[in-house]
């Protein structure tokens, strides 16, 4: 079993520290906050230590970087040139030099870098893929997520790198590439100059589309995804029961005088075997430390979403401003 070294023990390092303890292959914790190091240890196991001695130990076959956003170039660089295989939470990077600066790292050390989409993990999502790929809606035609809730507004990063990467790379995968053209808006009406709310509209080949809503001031929470297809579609939605989170609707539409008929059945929930998305990814991190494997959220996954992350920004920008918003670089109005 591999021994992997924990940094960040924030709210999210938490969720980690449990699933790596639970798996028996957390061997140390680190934060710049030594007393949420100490408290992690206490609860999870493991050796609690300072981020530099974390990166000093030499028996570390991993580490797991869950710091803030906006210094993942700086841990995972070191993690990397400290000789580990290194898993990123979320965003990889602030930004797509920062990503390509990890990837360089990752290339001069010879070692693997994992990214958390989380949701790519998740057995609905896994089942999902496995429906459209056998043909069960017919031919992909597009894809809508969304991903709302209240709560959780950041001050150093906006919600395209906070909640845009796990729709994002649910999309590459679906349409196995990445997107020819990026049309977003956002607005800041929180923070000035932090989105907090995205609509975008994605074009793939084949005449393929996407359409993504994101934000943190929405009243009530979805996360839903709904695939649809040239002969049904196939509802993800996260916040059912797991015998109701995927749900399959035939509905056929054909051409009727000047206009069209449309014939739908009763919608069916398709089986999904129940189990954390998170404890999944943190196996999948330590199996590829003890196998070499590559992991479905590998660097070129990551850099591809960055990618997308960085069209969204470039289109968001090339809006203008209304009075209506606070004044910010990065603020638009849809």
């Amino acid at each position: 079993m591999a021994r992997i070294g924990l940094i960040g023990c924030g709210m999210w390092g938490r969720n980690l520290a449990r699933n790596l303890s639970q798996l028996g292959a957390l061997a140390s914790v680190a934060d710049r906050n030594v007393e949420n190091a100490a408290a992690f240890a206490d609860e999870f196991g493991g050796k609690a230590d300072s981020i530099d001695a974390v990166l000093e130990q030499h028996d570390l076959d991993g580490i797991i970087v869950a710091t803030p956003a906006f210094t993942h170039a700086e841990m995972a660089c070191r993690a990397l040139a400290a000789g580990r295989h290194v898993y990123v939470e979320k965003p990889l990077a602030m930004s797509l030099d920062e990503a390509n600066r990890i990837a360089a790292a990752s290339s001069d050390a010879g070692h693997m870098v994992m990214v958390g989409h989380l949701i790519r993990y998740h057995q609905a999502f896994i089942t999902l893929q496995r429906e459209i790929a056998s043909g069960t809606i017919g031919t992909l035609q597009h894809v809508m997520a969304n991903r709302l809730a209240m709560g959780r507004i950041r001050r150093n990063e906006s919600v395209i790198h906070d909640l845009c990467p796990h729709d994002t790379s649910l999309l590459l995968a679906l349409m196995g590439e990445e997107p020819a053209s990026v049309s977003c808006t956002g607005a800041s009406h929180v923070t000035p100059g932090i989105i907090d709310h995205v609509s975008a509209m994605f074009a793939f080949s084949g005449s393929r589309t996407a359409a993504m809503n994101v934000s943190w001031i929405s009243p009530y929470k979805e996360h839903k995804l709904t695939a649809i297809g040239s002969s049904g579609s196939i509802i993800f939605d996260d916040s059912r029961p797991w015998a109701e989170k995927l749900t399959l609707f035939r509905d056929d539409i054909q051409p009727k005088g000047d206009g069209f008929s449309i014939s739908r059945s009763e919608p069916v929930f398709l089986p999904v075997a129940e189990s954390e998305p998170l404890k999944q990814e943190v196996a999948t991190f330590i199996d590829c430390c003890d196998t070499g494997k590559v992991p479905p959220t590998d660097l070129t996954e990551a850099l591809a979403v960055q990618r997308v992350l960085e069209q969204m920004h470039m289109s968001i920008n090339s809006y203008g401003r209304t009075d209506s918003v606070p004044a910010a670089k990065e603020t638009v109005t849809a």
